[in-house]
């Protein structure tokens, strides 16, 4: 009997241990037993302005059970926001809004506890804190205008100069519009920037706002300044333009070839597709190689000459040509032309009326073989339909030096020079860079008058 009931009890101790070892595996290998921490997202940059509210992201697979934020000092710990979640959510994003401060407080430290659903611990669920030290900054940056063109007209350009300063800054700019933006480039000394600022043609005239100096610190205090400028309109060319079916077969559908763009099967929209699709494309990376290539490094001395014609040439096209195409007597397209079109000879020599950087030599849809100088402060020139470059990407260009041949790559049929002018990727007129009077007046005066401020004020 002693032999048989020591037997069952080995049996019945061993079922237990294989029941305690299946439930702690159990437990171990369940979902809802899952021991993995909640994620805590705090998007801030370390600084608080006590005005903008901070966000939180929360994330668990098992859902999120509760959270709590604390104000936490040497001694204590404030509960300044707390929150149960009844349903299942697997994300919750809440905003800290400012609560009160001694204005003498300059840093804080806050604390987020988070709860999951999780059967873990007991049936209480994971738990999870975090803490975060804040500055506290109350201050917006300082800004002012120093010197500016005073006016600008649609399609042109106009120089800026400012001041800028705050303990924690994090970015200054300029705004056409609240669209579209200018970055400011360092000048003479910290605290001071310069920029050559464009008004882009399709903006008309009615729709002009205003030009802002923006400087944003990194609690995410923001001063806005007006940049004061007398607006003038420009006078638009229309064209109406006839598309042959032999442009589309000789032009339009190589280009698109070339481009790796698919062909549709009518030919009027081959045309479109060439001129809105791989136009807005080739518009697109100008202005992409534009701002990643131009210079940033501070400017001192800034000496720029005035843009020749291609020697020896006639222009055929000019800047802000507003043009409507044709295909059969019917209206299929439109587009504006932003550059000058020379032709002189074929193949004629290119030369560079300024010194400056290469930062684009390549095929371009239909801009065909392309080549941009940057000439710092924001300034490039653009040299389209070329046929044989003598410059490479990197390499620094002295002026009169030879860069390329005119040509008639791209969408064009007849060899010339499409000549162009950018402000950090916006094509401007290029007859206020070619007027010696307009850049003394609206650049060189400018930039002048800036560096006597800056110097008399120290």
């Amino acid at each position: 009997m002693r032999r048989r009931n020591s037997s069952f009890k080995n049996i019945l101790t061993l079922f237990f241990l294989a029941l305690i070892v299946g439930a702690a595996v159990f437990i171990y290998f369940s979902p809802q037993f899952e021991k993995k921490s909640s994620e805590i997202k705090f998007n801030n940059s370390g600084f608080w302005n006590l005005e903008d509210s901070l966000k939180v992201s929360l994330s668990d697979q098992s859902g999120i059970k509760s959270y709590a934020v604390y104000y936490k000092t040497v001694d204590s710990e404030v509960e300044i926001l707390k929150k149960e979640i009844s349903s299942t959510q697997t994300q919750v994003v809440f905003d800290i809004n400012a609560f009160a401060l001694s204005p003498d407080v300059k840093k804080i430290k806050l604390a987020i506890k988070v709860y999951d659903n999780s059967m873990w611990n007991f049936f209480q669920g994971n738990e999870t804190y975090k803490e975060f030290d804040l500055e506290i900054d109350r201050k917006k940056p300082s800004a002012r205008v120093i010197s500016n063109s005073r006016s600008i007209k649609r399609g042109g350009s106009a120089t800026v100069v400012v001041k800028v300063s705050d303990e924690n800054l994090k970015e200054q700019y300029i705004t056409f519009n609240n669209n579209h933006r200018f970055e400011l480039i360092p000048f003479m000394e910290k605290g001071y920037y310069a920029a050559i600022i464009a008004w882009p043609i399709e903006i008309e005239f009615d729709d002009f706002e205003r030009v802002n100096l923006i400087a944003i610190d990194k609690a995410m205090n923001v001063t806005v300044k007006k940049v004061p400028l007398y607006i003038k309109d420009l006078k638009i060319k229309k064209d109406n333009l006839k598309i042959s079916k032999k442009f589309i077969e000789k032009v339009s559908i190589p280009v698109l070839e070339k481009s790796e763009i698919d062909i549709p099967e009518e030919k009027a929209e081959i045309f479109v597709k060439q001129n809105r699709v791989l136009r807005a494309n080739n518009v697109k990376t100008i202005k992409d190689s534009s701002l990643d290539n131009m210079s940033r490094e501070m400017i001192d001395k800034y000496n720029i000459k005035p843009f020749k014609r291609l020697s020896g040439s006639k222009t055929f096209a000019g800047f802000a040509e507003k043009r409507q195409y044709f295909y059969n007597k019917e209206k299929i397209d439109e587009a504006w032309h932003l550059g000058m079109d020379w032709a002189s000879i074929k193949h004629a020599p290119i030369k560079a009326s300024n010194s400056g950087k290469v930062i684009f030599n390549d095929y371009l849809g239909i801009y065909g073989n392309t080549l941009i100088l940057d000439h710092k402060l924001g300034l490039q020139s653009l040299y389209a339909h070329t046929s044989k470059f003598h410059a490479q990407k990197g390499d620094e260009i002295k002026r009169n030096q030879k860069i390329a041949n005119t040509g008639s790559t791209g969408a064009v049929f007849g060899d010339h020079l499409h000549f162009g002018i950018l402000v950090q990727g916006v094509e401007v007129n290029p007859l206020e860079w070619m007027d010696k009077n307009w850049i003394k007046s609206r650049v060189l005066n400018i930039l002048a008058e800036a560096r006597q401020e800056i110097k008399s004020s120290k």
